[in-house]
């Protein structure tokens, strides 16, 4: 018989985050400005208590056994998800994860011109400037109303003309960059993210965290003082939670984490709740006027404190704080154009599109170059669409709306047309 407390656990949890999402905004701002870093604080040192010291350098990486095996099964759990839900259903096949899209814009992303000599490296060299689009999406597995999501956000950055070899060769101009809205990930490594996959597909992800045999307190906790309702996702700070290799310095490897940082002075309010009013808040804004963000880096100071296979731990930025190396400006734009949302649900963000001074590192970055590589592949095959490489100049404007332009240009050209005859007879008559 099949044990009834996952389900029961799920319920009940769902029940109580849609509760507290109803009351949130009698109580979440002064919940985060009062109580959010105090309690981060203490889940953080508890976190930490878990950690040893393996004898590991700064950007050195510890590679376990079963790693490929797991990744294996965590890719096999996804797939069969977007095979059951979609392609056995006949709907439009979403990500597995980060499944809804808010938005998908178009940006231009600039280094600091005067970044010091020490910071730069082929990417990020001073003044050096790229077209990018960026998604900002939800959480998942499903497309959910946005009252009823888990709160964390998730941002995809895609630069293009990049020139240089690429740890991936499917695309050969693109250096991609994800995050979500929390600064620890919602695993600490693969080996429980497995474990997590396996819920979701049961239905019961809460049990993941939940399961006293087994349980995630402090993850949940963490994952819990940033889900919340947002007002606007172009307001919000977006962390990588896994690290990246930075180039060298004295030939010496260096690891970052990375941030993105909204330079809105003051947040928005949420107006009206709706199914989907986190896009309704992008399109207000993008309708008049531009938007920018920081992107700034975060060195790893200690391996043990700062753990490159941990994505649950937050690097500590009294030891080490966060150095602003770029911008990204988000210009004034439409973004709604139905052919604009199906090439972002085609499109694909995967870290291993970089440069290999900027290679990821830890079990979680490692496994998703296979699994979010097959899950894409699954998506797109389910929709039977062909893997694409965004090249800056694509047009995204309906058919409606280019048959709507070229029937005002001719409409434009027969009134000129008019005109001109107009003004024959109105001559021919001044002459007679």
């Amino acid at each position: 018989m099949m044990n009834p407390l996952p389900k029961l656990t799920d319920t009940g949890a769902r029940f109580i985050i849609n509760l507290a999402r109803q009351l949130e905004p009698l109580y979440r701002d002064q919940f985060d400005q009062k109580l959010r870093a105090p309690i981060e604080a203490l889940t953080q040192s508890l976190i930490r208590l878990r950690l040893k010291d393996e004898g590991l350098k700064i950007a050195e990486e510890k590679i376990q056994p079963n790693e490929q095996q797991i990744t294996k099964n965590i890719t096999k759990v996804m797939s069969r998800f977007l095979e059951k839900e979609y392609r056995e259903t006949g709907k439009v096949a979403e990500r597995a994860g980060n499944t809804k899209t808010y938005g998908l814009v178009k940006a231009t992303f600039t280094v600091n011109p005067d970044l010091p000599n020490f910071l730069q490296t082929n990417l990020f060299k001073a003044g050096q400037q790229y077209p990018a689009y960026i998604r900002f999406g939800g959480p998942g597995p499903r497309v959910v109303p946005d009252t009823k999501d888990n709160g964390i956000l998730s941002i995809g950055i895609k630069l293009m003309g990049v020139p240089g070899k690429k740890l991936l060769d499917d695309e050969k101009y693109t250096v991609d960059f994800s995050g979500i809205s929390s600064p620890s990930f919602t695993t600490p490594n693969v080996q429980e993210n497995i474990k997590l996959q396996e819920q979701i597909g049961k239905g019961t992800p809460a049990w993941y965290f939940l399961n006293p045999f087994d349980s995630h307190y402090l993850d949940m906790i963490m994952q819990g003082l940033y889900a919340r309702l947002h007002a606007n996702p172009l307001e919000l700070r977006y962390y990588s939670c896994v690290p990246y290799l930075y180039g060298k310095l004295n030939g010496q490897e260096r690891a970052i984490k990375f941030a993105i940082i909204p330079r809105v002075k003051t947040p928005s309010s949420i107006d009206t709740l709706n199914d989907n009013y986190l896009r309704g808040a992008m399109i207000k804004t993008l309708s008049h006027q531009s938007v920018m963000f920081d992107f700034a880096i975060q060195f790893q100071k200690d391996p043990v404190l700062m753990p490159i296979e941990d994505a649950s731990v937050v690097w500590p930025e009294k030891q080490s704080p966060f150095i602003k190396v770029a911008s990204i400006e988000i210009p004034k734009q439409v973004f709604t154009y139905p052919a604009q949302d199906a090439f972002a649900r085609n499109f694909t963000i995967n870290p291993w599109h970089t440069l290999a001074t900027h290679r990821p590192l830890g079990n979680q970055n490692r496994a998703r170059k296979t699994i979010y590589q097959i899950t894409s592949r699954v998506r797109q095959s389910i929709n039977a669409e062909k893997h694409i490489e965004p090249r800056d100049d694509e047009v995204f404007t309906t058919p409606a709306a280019q048959k709507t332009r070229q029937a005002s240009n001719k409409h434009k050209q027969n009134k000129a047309h008019n005109n001109s005859n107009v003004i024959k007879i109105k001559r021919t008559e001044s002459i007679d």
